[in-house]
């Protein structure tokens, strides 16, 4: 197990994705402190299996957006496990799909808020208590790349914020500690679920080279490899996984 006596914090960890890295973390060996913010069942659930496997895990309600919830998080992790190796960041979503003439500030704020200051404020709260050989791994996305799908401009900008951020702080916080991103494309969770057609899924899945959506658990064994020591000289990366549908 390689990643065995490490602490992970995971955003966004009750479903999909950020559920997929949490299980795939512990499998690995590490303790693994869940933050959700609805998704308590997908998080409770996690931390159960995680315990009957002998694995240790909390999960912690939180809203990343707000500074004394993940100082909250942040605390109990160490209080529990001592430190904080990595952080898997996958807090964040489209929350709407509106167009600029219809752009409010609110909505404005609202997304950049979940996508970009989330990640910032869990940053600069682990930081402290992360050791030389820590790593940092975010959710940027396709979006970043090529701005999103229709009413996704501001989804678009923030993960595109994300790509640059990575290459950004790889350069300040090295070589202490790693950071990269991962950029998925059409991957099968509630994201798609919710804000995307049927018939728009069906098409991106048959003009992408192999032929599929994504899973959450293909997105969660990269972002686990990313933040092992087997990608010790991996940073500033923000690494495609979209199954050929953009190349970058």
């Amino acid at each position: 197990m390689k990643l065995k006596g490490k602490t992970a914090i995971v955003t966004g960890g009750g479903r999909d994705i950020g559920r997929a890295c949490v299980m795939e973390l512990a499998a690995q060996g590490a303790n693994v402190a869940i933050n959700y913010h609805a998704s308590s069942e997908g998080a409770e659930s996690a931390v159960a299996d995680i315990k009957a496997a002998g694995g240790n895990a909390f999960a912690m309600q939180g809203d990343l957006t707000k500074e004394a919830d993940i100082k909250a998080l942040v605390a109990k992790t160490v209080a529990d496990f001592g430190q904080i190796d990595t952080l898997i960041h996958v807090t964040g979503g489209i929350l709407a799909r509106v167009k600029m003439e219809d752009m409010t500030l609110d909505h404005w704020n609202a997304v950049m808020d979940v996508n970009l200051t989330s990640f910032v404020l869990a940053v600069r709260e682990c930081l402290p208590h992360m050791t030389d050989g820590s790593s940092i791994v975010s959710m940027a996305s396709q979006a970043g790349r090529d701005g999103g799908g229709p009413g996704a401009t501001a989804y678009g900008a923030s993960k595109g914020a994300m790509i640059t951020l990575t290459r950004g702080l790889a350069k300040e916080l090295g070589p202490k500690i790693r950071v990269n991103s991962l950029c998925p494309g059409m991957i099968d969770t509630d994201f798609h679920n919710i804000f995307t057609k049927d018939e728009v899924r069906t098409h991106v899945a048959n003009i992408t080279p192999l032929k599929r959506e994504g899973t959450s658990q293909e997105v969660a064994k990269a972002a686990v490899f990313l933040a092992s020591d087997e990608a010790s000289f991996v940073t500033g990366a923000n690494v495609d996984i979209n199954g050929g549908m953009l190349f970058s």
